[in-house]
């Protein structure tokens, strides 16, 4: 196995150009594991760890441009006030060792259904920005981003750059189901963001379909019947939480049932709801 170890972004690029099967890693958390256990072992690997550009973050505008090198034990400790979802998602990321060395753009590579990151990446409206050395930049929203069972809109000659996340307008929270209370993958997950300006509220599911997906009609309903001057209705609430575990489409496995995840879904849905809704009308009477 060829080790290619890039210091420019330049560099990484043309490397990723002259071998699209160069598996690129970050903190190599996924990558290596899969090596060991000899799942995959693919006949290049590409070492961005050195490629400084890519472990800084910067805001313009009211979003945040995060490098794919920034690992999660950052984005817990200088972005959690701005992007609580993904805060909140980044402190379940398997161990304190785990989150030094882990990355949300290497867990945008591996595209895992599974992966803690992707559903506040979804509720938060945000935006991966992959580049390849022929064809240039591009911005993928991140529901168009991901195609299937750890298969991504990456082409075989790009590379993640970024992740663009709007700052929270709202209240947001992160919710997921594990076999245990620490270090585990996911059973299912869910993240909700609230945006009151707008009246309309985001969700990601994770881990209870064949990718990390949005419940598109349960958002639609609450735009349709929320009150955003009162309590919610516990009819409401129950209706948000059946439409998002309809959105779902698990399957059984050694971490749980089908069904288990459906019912999983719906609690976790109607749970972060009533959180986020009580600190919103909390902030409003303040």
């Amino acid at each position: 196995m060829e080790f290619l170890r890039p210091t420019t972004w330049a560099e990484a690029l043309a490397a990723k150009a002259d071998q699209p099967d160069a598996m690129p890693i970050q903190g190599g958390t996924d990558v290596m594991v899969e090596i060991n256990f000899d799942v995959h072992r693919p006949p290049a690997l590409l070492d961005l760890n050195q490629v400084a550009p890519l472990r800084e973050w910067s805001v313009e505008d009211g979003v945040y441009r995060i490098g794919a090198g920034v690992p999660y034990a950052r984005i817990i400790e200088e972005l959690g006030e701005q992007l609580p979802g993904l805060a909140q998602a980044s402190r379940t990321v398997g161990s304190p060792q785990i989150r030094n060395r882990g990355t949300v753009g290497g867990n945008l590579g591996a595209a895992s259904p599974a992966g803690d990151s992707h559903p506040p990446l979804l509720a938060g409206d945000a935006v991966v920005e992959v580049e390849s050395r022929d064809r240039g930049v591009r911005l993928i929203p991140a529901h168009e981003f991901y195609l299937g069972v750890k298969r991504s809109a990456l082409q075989p000659d790009e590379l993640i750059k970024a992740i663009h996340v709007p700052a929270a307008r709202g209240p947001q929270y992160f919710s997921k189901v594990g076999t245990r209370n620490a270090m585990v993958i996911a059973v299912c997950s869910f993240a909700i963001a609230l945006y009151p300006e707008e009246r309309r509220v985001g969700t990601g599911i994770g881990s209870a379909a064949p990718t990390p997906r949005r419940a598109l009609e349960a958002e639609a309903f609450l735009a349709d019947e929320a009150d955003w001057h009162a309590p919610l209705d516990e009819a409401v609430l129950r209706r948000f939480g059946e439409l998002c575990s309809g959105a779902a489409s698990p399957i059984d496995d050694v971490r749980g049932t089908a069904d288990y995840r459906r019912h999983a879904i719906g609690v976790m849905a109607r749970r972060t709801l009533g959180w986020a809704w009580n600190d919103y009308l909390g902030r409003r009477a303040a």
